[in-house]
């Protein structure tokens, strides 16, 4: 069967999950496999950013890298990127007919559409030297939780997807961090609760803060990187994690080795009056705001019903102007007429989007469906 039909018929999204099937089903075909090196991410913002900092240095430095990621923008082919480039159609088509000649049928039709992916990338990328694996919504259940890894990089941690990971910046932590099997590199957090579940943890496993393994040359090539790169604040956060796990596997980079590292969608201009961002939680909207005060946007905007959308549009308020809902279809978009009267609540207009006004400043913020949409209709 075609992949993109395939996965058509697989549930992106499920009320409850099966946390044991996964395990089981690859220690039934484990044996099929070839495990590179994996360098493990979680966390709740900037795993992505991280991950292919990461992955483009290796590459640059010579090695045989893959990166996986999730979700993706406008296709699939976006999650698993080979050696600086997207997966082709081709080798997606070939690997999935292999994997699904190895799963038996009733494991094939079990497989939720992360679970399979997640096996489909690592057939794919079997003879690489490292892959960079991002989990993702989770950690200890998550379905890249199975595989060895020789270091865990956590990201910074907030509240989001409560509903699996816990309502609780301790439960949510401690889910994610419980995905640790060795080694791991904590990010700056803002929440004390998650040094706290750290520090319990080096007992037994060997976790490092980032602030302890940068020295100054360090320091002075990520600003020389950052301004390369016209990198914003958040990001260059992100892209000192990934030299903290450079230093860690002794390998010595150059800054010319992160050229072209950038992820498309992290408040990207892609017009000079148009920003755009798939941050989708109250973490990442305090980010943005950090880096676009005291400038003011229209934001194109809407909302799935389990994200904190009354927090993250409070946190935005001091940069917009006014909110143009775009509309995005799915069974867990917020009904308009909730999102409307959180709007009324907070003072901010509202209209529905219908296009973009060229001599207008426009914030595209919400979710990856959000930018998906717009970039659809703002290129079609």
């Amino acid at each position: 069967m075609n992949l993109d039909k395939f996965l058509e018929n697989k549930p992106l999204f499920y009320d409850e999950i099966d946390y044991q099937r996964f395990p089981k089903i690859f220690h039934s075909i484990k044996h099929h496999f070839k495990i590179p090196k994996i360098i493990h991410l979680v966390g709740t913002n900037g795993k992505g950013t991280t991950g292919r900092f990461l992955a483009t240095a290796l590459f640059n430095l010579g090695y045989k890298v893959g990166h996986y990621t999730s979700p993706h923008i406008m296709k699939f082919n976006e999650r698993v990127w080979l050696n600086g480039v997207d997966v082709s159609d081709e080798t997606l088509q070939i690997e999935h007919i292999k994997l699904s000649n190895i799963l038996d049928k009733n494991h094939l039709d079990e497989l939720s559409y992360f679970e399979y992916t997640t096996l489909l990338a690592m057939k794919i990328f079997a003879d690489y030297d490292y892959v960079v694996l991002e989990a993702g919504l989770g950690g200890e259940f998550d379905a890249t939780a199975v595989f060895d890894k020789v270091l865990t990089l956590v990201t910074p941690i907030d509240i989001d997807h409560q509903a699996f990971l816990g309502d609780t910046i301790k439960e949510i932590a401690t889910t994610k961090l419980n995905a640790i099997q060795n080694n791991a590199i904590i990010a700056s957090q803002k929440h004390l609760e998650v040094y706290e579940i750290t520090n319990k943890m080096s007992k037994k496993y060997n976790i490092k803060k980032i602030e302890n393994i940068l020295d100054k040359n360090d320091l002075k090539s990520i600003k020389n990187i950052s301004k390369k790169l016209n990198l914003v604040k958040y990001l260059e956060n992100n892209l000192s994690l990934a030299i903290c796990a450079l230093k860690f596997l002794n390998i010595e980079y150059k800054e010319s080795d992160f050229k072209n590292s950038k992820l498309f969608g992290r408040l990207s201009e892609i017009n000079e009056n148009i920003l755009i961002d798939v941050g989708h939680n109250p973490l990442a909207a305090t980010s943005i705001l950090n880096q676009l005060k005291p400038n003011k946007y229209i934001l194109i905007y809407n909302s799935f019903k389990d994200k904190d959308y009354n927090q993250i549009l409070s946190i935005l308020k001091p940069i917009i102007l006014n909110v143009e809902i775009i509309d995005i279809d799915g069974q867990r978009v917020e009904s308009i007429n909730k999102l409307q009267k959180v709007l009324n609540d907070l003072k901010i207009k509202y209209t529905k989007f219908k296009e973009v006004k060229p001599n207008k400043k426009y914030l595209v913020f919400g979710s990856f469906s959000v930018v998906e949409q717009f970039m659809k209709e703002y290129n079609g």
